[in-house]
């Protein structure tokens, strides 16, 4: 792991920066494409069995509430622990990355800014392609996996549930999806660029995952090419959607003549290591490669062969065209929408901070109550019980509702207000939220 100890004193010194209480306060910590690179994104990737060992290890340690994704383009985890070091020696342990490569690239958000974080990611406005909502579906999935583990509280469930508003609305109410704009779009786009004669160019597509699918679906909606073939490790995927498009599938021991024969190799295998090398490549001829796949999935000692081009999918992702360029417009509409549905979220988790204080408050009240109406009942003969308790509960829920409306004000200090009603009715310490 390296020199870890040095970063835990400098994460400890900065303990007053981050404001850390006894309690715990809910973080985002994780890395992108926006300061790290393809190869360091893949030393912190996580396939499903390394998330899996996370959230094991997660659990083992206390943690109670934490949800990892991995994308191409980003590993997050959302998470509460008293520190956020907490989490990052998770991630660390899970993967092939540092402490000291995650110091370099890394972010890290508490609290609110870690609220936010999630809502401009899960919307799309944090993605390498703007408007891209492919993200929404790998949240939703860890949440589900993190649901499974008993590592989703009641706060974490109502956010992934809030953010997904967010970006239904943002997906339906705005248009900043527009337009044929992704990844596998990107690909073709490239191939039209840069090859001739597209439609006689032999194209071999090894990986049929999810960016493979939306990939051959491209190539054989643009190209109208009918020398296209597939290869993946279990076959049967491979012909489901050759099936779908009338393509061809070969076996996976043919990898290696099927690459010799091609001219445009599109490798998304999403495999931890190389599946392609310059060993496999037995051609003199012009082969195009492009490596959609975090981590790489193309060694990088095929650009020895002078014959091959090599093109990673940060490349592709790099691609603007008017699409992107128009879907800007649409970035404060979605903005707005955020902020709405985020305004939400927040006047609920406000409310979540001062509901023990009103619960107790209530508890108090409701003493007082029974204490008097004990002593009236002595002391009338015909004193009516049923009466005297509606109208003990209708004042007792129009206090609570009074103070509860005045802990809403925006005008005053909650905390302030909260300690005040604790002092004056002497109530005993609520459990407290540090969000």
């Amino acid at each position: 792991m390296g020199n870890r100890s040095t970063f835990v004193s400098q994460f400890k010194d900065s303990m007053h920066k981050y404001n850390i209480s006894k309690g715990s306060s809910f973080y985002a910590i994780g890395l992108s494409y926006k300061k790290a690179d393809a190869d360091t994104r893949g030393r912190f990737s996580l396939d499903n069995d390394a998330k899996q060992a996370l959230l094991q290890q997660a659990k083992a340690n206390g943690i109670e509430s934490l949800i990892v994704t991995s994308t191409c383009n980003r590993t997050e985890i959302y998470g509460f622990s008293q520190h956020p070091y907490q989490l990052i020696e998770l991630l660390c342990d899970s993967t092939n990355g540092t402490v000291e490569e995650f110091r370099e690239v890394a972010y890290i958000y508490k609290n609110k800014e870690a609220i936010a974080h999630m809502f401009r990611v899960g919307s799309g406005l944090d993605s390498q392609i703007l408007g891209d909502f492919e993200i929404i579906s790998q949240l939703k999935a860890s949440t589900k996996l993190s649901r499974k583990y008993g590592l989703l509280n009641h706060f974490s469930e109502r956010l992934v549930n809030a953010v997904i508003q967010a970006s239904k609305r943002i997906k339906t109410e705005t248009n900043i999806s527009s337009g044929a704009t992704s990844v596998s779009f990107a690909s073709v786009q490239y191939i039209f660029k840069n090859v001739q004669d597209i439609t006689n160019k032999n194209i071999l597509l090894f990986g049929t995952g999810k960016i493979g699918r939306n990939t051959c679906e491209n190539l054989v909606k643009h190209t109208k090419n009918e020398h296209i073939t597939l290869i993946n490790r279990t076959k049967d995927k491979a012909e489901k959607i050759a099936g779908k498009f009338n393509l061809l599938v070969k076996d996976y021991a043919n990898l290696q003549e099927e690459v010799s024969d091609s001219d445009i190799l599109i490798v998304a295998t999403g495999a931890q290591r190389p599946t392609i090398d310059k060993h496999i490549i037995q051609t003199k001829k012009p082969l195009l490669i492009l490596d959609l796949s975090i981590p790489k999935n193309v060694d990088e000692n095929v650009q020895e062969l002078d014959n091959v081009a090599l093109v990673h999918l940060d490349d592709l992702s790099k691609i603007t065209d008017e699409t992107l360029e128009s879907r800007k417009a649409h970035i404060p509409s979605a903005e707005a929408i955020i902020d709405e549905v985020k305004a939400e979220f927040n006047s609920w988790l406000e409310t979540r901070k001062f509901a023990p204080t009103i619960k107790a408050l209530k508890h108090k009240l409701t003493g007082f109550a029974s204490a008097e109406l004990e002593t009236q009942r002595k002391k009338l003969n015909d004193f009516n019980e049923e009466q005297a308790a509606l109208i003990s509960n209708k004042i007792i829920q129009k206090i609570t509702n009074h103070f509860a409306h005045h802990l809403k004000d925006d005008a005053i200090s909650t905390d302030d207000s909260l300690e005040l009603i604790k002092k004056v009715f002497q109530l005993e310490e609520p459990q407290k939220s540090n969000v």
